[in-house]
C-alpha cells in the first residue's frame, strides 16, 4: 500500500488501518457512560417432535404497518457547535439538529425538483421577477402560535437587516436579489420592499431582475416572528429561542426538547404536526467518537449512522455482515478540500465582521498560484480515495456536485499525481534549496515553513492530514502540522482568519437547490474561508445568474464550465475526494427514504417495529 512513496506516508497509512481493524473486531466497545449489557439468556427446553396430541399453533403473520411510540438513537462524531436557528447556524452538525425542527416553503424530491411543502401552491409572472406563494393553514410553532405569512416575511427581513453579516450571518444569498435589499441593508430605509405579506396566507417575492434560481432562493426554512420580532439582529445569535433546548420553536416534526451539551440531543414529537402526529416519540442523538460507533450500532445502543459523514468506508464489510443492520451508499453531495489561505482579513475587518477584500492583505506564499498547483501535483489523491476510502468515493477536480448538470471534469486540469512536476513548478516559482539541507527557501532566501490546520471528528480527515503533509514535504517543502482544534473552535478561527494560516482542511456539504457556487467562492462570500479574490471568476458566476441568457440550462452550463476552468488554474483550493455516503441502520427502523442529498427526509413517517 503507497509502495511507491517513502516508508513513512505507508507507516501512517498502516497505523490508521490497524486502528479501524481494532475497532471493528471489538464487540463491547462503547462510551464509559454506556450500560452493562444483560445477562445472557437462558432458552427454554425445545418441545420434542412427533407428538400428536394438540395440533401445532400457526404463527401470526407479522404486522408490517407502521406503529405509534418508540425511540430511534442516532450518532454524531462531532457536537454541534449550539446555534440552532436557520438563520445563523454553521455546520452540518447543527443541521441535524434543524432538519427535524423546522421546515421551508418548498421541499425537493429525489430528482431535486421542487415540490410544495410550507406553501401548497406558487405563481410566478411573466419575467420571473415575482413569485406569489399560498401558505398552508392550520399550521402551528411548537408553542401552539400560528404560522402565516409575517413568519416569512420576518425571516428574509432579518437576513436582510443592517447588521446580519457583522452578527455573523452567513446567508445573504438567499436576499441580495430581493427589491429593496441595498437601501434596507444599508439602513436608508425601515422598509423592505422585497418580501410581502398579502394577507396572512399568502405572501409576494419580488425580485430586482429576473431571478434563474426563484424556487431556490424562496426556499428557506421559515423562523417565528413572534419569538424573535422584537430582538435586535445582533442578540439573535445569543437568544434562549436559538441556542436552549426546549426554547427552540419549529414548525416540524419534532421539537428539541433537551440537551446534555456535546453529549446528547433530545427530539420530541410534535403531536399537532400539520402533516400528521409523527409515529416516533423521540429520537435522541447521541456524541460518540468514530472509533466506537461500530459497536454501539452493533449492540444496538445506536440506531443509526448519518450525515455528515456516515459508517466509515473501512467498516463498511463490517457493517454490511451484520445481519440486522441495513446499509445505503450513494454518492455525497459535497467534498472534503484543502484549501489555500491566499489573503487574510485585517483586525480592523475581523472585529467588525466586515468581508471586504479591497482591504485583504495577501498571504505572500500560498497567493503564488505555482506554489498552490505544485502542491496539488504532490499529492496523489487517488491514492488516498484506494487505500483510505477502501473505494468508496471519487477524486473530482470541480466544486459542483457531481449530480449537477453544471459539474464538468473535462474543464479542469486533473492535477495528477507528478511529484517531479511539483518541484519544477516550484523551482520556476522561486522557491529552492539555496543552502543545500534538503529544504526549500522562500524567493527572498528565508526559511519556508508552511503551516497545515484540521479539526478533529472526521477520522478520515484526521488520517489525511499528516498523509497530506508527508506529499508535501517530499518535495522540499517543511511542514508544521498543527494540533488539531474541536470544530467549534476551529471554524471560529478560520472565520476570523487567524493571521499565519496557510492551508485548511475543511469539508463541505452543498446545498441541493442549484449549482451556482457563489455562496463559496465568491470574493464577498462569509464561506470563501481562502478568501480568494478573482474578478474573472466574479464576473462568470454573475453572467451565468443573468438573465435571459441564463433561463437556458445550456448557457449556464457554458458558464460554469468557464467558471471550472478558472477555479482550476488558480486553484484556490485543492479538492481531495467526494466520499461516498453510507448510511447504516437497524432493521427496526422503518420509513427511511434518503434524498440524494441527505438521510433525514419525512421522519414523522419513520417507526418502529420491535
Amino acid at each position: 500500500m503507497f509502495k511507491q512513496y517513502k516508508h513513512g506516508i505507508a507507516f501512517l497509512v498502516l497505523l490508521f488501518l490497524l486502528s479501524i481493524v481494532m475497532v471493528a473486531c471489538s464487540s463491547d466497545s462503547g462510551d464509559s457512560d454506556a450500560e452493562a449489557e444483560e445477562p445472557e439468556k437462558t432458552e427454554e427446553p425445545a418441545e420434542e417432535e412427533g407428538t400428536d396430541d394438540e395440533p401445532a399453533e400457526e404463527e401470526e403473520p407479522a404486522d408490517d404497518s407502521p406503529q405509534m411510540g418508540g425511540t430511534l438513537t442516532g450518532a454524531m462524531d462531532t457536537a454541534p457547535a449550539g446555534v440552532f436557528n436557520p438563520i445563523f447556524y454553521e455546520e452540518a452538525y447543527e443541521d441535524n439538529i434543524l432538519s427535524f425542527t423546522h421546515e421551508s416553503l418548498l421541499s425537493q424530491n429525489e430528482n431535486l425538483e421542487f415540490e410544495a411543502n410550507l406553501a401548497k401552491d406558487w405563481t410566478i409572472n411573466d419575467d420571473n421577477t415575482e413569485i406569489t406563494l399560498t401558505l398552508e393553514e392550520g399550521v402551528t410553532w411548537h408553542d401552539g402560535e400560528p404560522f402565516t405569512a409575517e413568519d416569512v416575511v420576518y425571516t428574509y427581513k432579518a437576513m436582510a437587516s443592517p447588521g446580519y453579516v457583522e452578527a455573523g450571518g452567513v446567508r445573504t444569498e438567499y436576499v441580495v436579489r430581493l427589491v429593496g435589499y441595498e437601501e434596507f441593508n444599508s439602513g436608508e430605509t425601515e422598509e423592505f420592499a422585497g418580501v410581502i405579506a398579502e394577507d396572512d396566507f399568502t405572501v409576494t417575492f419580488k425580485f430586482t431582475e429576473p431571478n434563474v434560481t426563484i424556487l431556490k432562493d424562496i426556499a428557506f426554512p421559515i423562523i417565528p416572528e413572534h419569538i424573535f420580532g422584537d430582538v435586535p439582529i445582533a442578540e439573535i445569535p445569543s437568544h434562549p429561542a436559538t441556542l436552549n433546548a426546549g426554547e427552540v420553536i419549529g414548525t416540524g416534526p419534532f421539537q428539541f426538547t433537551e440537551m446534555l451539551e456535546r453529549e446528547q440531543y433530545v427530539l420530541s414529537k410534535n403531536a399537532d404536526y400539520w402533516k400528521g402526529e409523527p409515529y416516533l416519540d423521540q429520537v435522541i442523538w447521541r456524541i460518540v467518537d468514530q472509533s466506537v460507533m461500530l459497536g454501539l450500532l452493533e449492540n444496538g445502543e445506536i440506531d443509526f449512522i448519518a450525515d455528515p459523514n456516515g459508517v466509515p468506508a473501512a467498516d463498511f464489510e463490517t457493517v454490511a455482515g451484520l445481519d440486522h443492520i441495513e446499509i445505503i451508499e450513494q454518492t455525497d453531495f459535497g467534498y472534503q478540500l484543502m484549501g489555500f489561505k491566499t489573503n487574510h482579513r485585517t483586525d480592523a475587518d475581523v472585529e467588525s465582521g466586515t468581508i471586504n477584500s479591497d482591504n485583504w492583505i495577501p498571504n505572500e506564499d500560498m497567493s503564488e498560484q505555482l506554489v498552490r498547483q505544485a502542491f496539488a501535483y504532490a499529492i496523489d489523491r487517488q491514492a488516498i480515495v484506494d487505500n483510505l476510502l477502501y473505494g468508496h468515493g471519487s477524486v473530482i477536480n470541480a466544486p459542483i456536485a457531481q449530480q449537477f448538470w453544471a459539474y464538468d471534469e473535462s474543464a479542469v486540469t486533473a492535477y495528477e499525481y507528478d511529484p517531479e512536476k511539483a518541484k519544477e513548478l516550484l523551482d520556476e516559482a522561486g522557491y529552492v534549496d539555496a543552502n543545500d539541507d534538503g529544504l526549500r527557501e522562500t524567493p527572498d532566501g528565508e526559511e519556508w515553513v508552511v503551516n497545515i490546520n484540521y479539526p478533529t471528528g472526521n477520522q478520515l480527515r484526521e488520517a489525511s492530514a499528516p498523509i497530506l503533509a508527508q506529499f508535501i514535504e517530499e518535495v522540499g517543502v517543511q511542514v508544521d502540522l498543527r494540533q488539531p482544534k474541536e470544530m467549534t473552535a476551529y471554524v471560529e478561527d478560520l472565520t476570523n482568519d487567524n493571521t499565519d494560516w496557510d492551508i485548511y482542511l475543511i469539508g463541505w456539504s452543498l446545498g441541493s437547490g442549484d449549482p451556482d457556487p457563489s455562496g463559496l467562492w465568491k470574493s464577498d462570500a462569509a464561506y470563501n474561508f481562502g478568501r480568494w479574490n478573482n474578478p474573472e471568476s466574479d464576473q462568470l458566476m454573475l453572467e451565468a445568474m443573468q438573465a435571459p441568457e441564463a433561463f437556458e440550462q445550456d448557457y449556464r452550463a457554458e458558464k460554469y464550465s468557464e467558471w471550472q476552468a478558472v477555479f482550476s488554474e488558480d486553484l484556490p483550493a485543492l479538492l481531495l475526494y467526494a466520499q461516498n455516503k453510507i448510511y447504516g441502520f437497524n432493521e427496526r427502523l422503518n420509513g427511511v427514504a434518503p434524498m440524494p442529498y441527505g438521510f433525514i427526509n419525512d421522519p414523522h413517517l419513520w417507526w418502529v417495529s420491535e
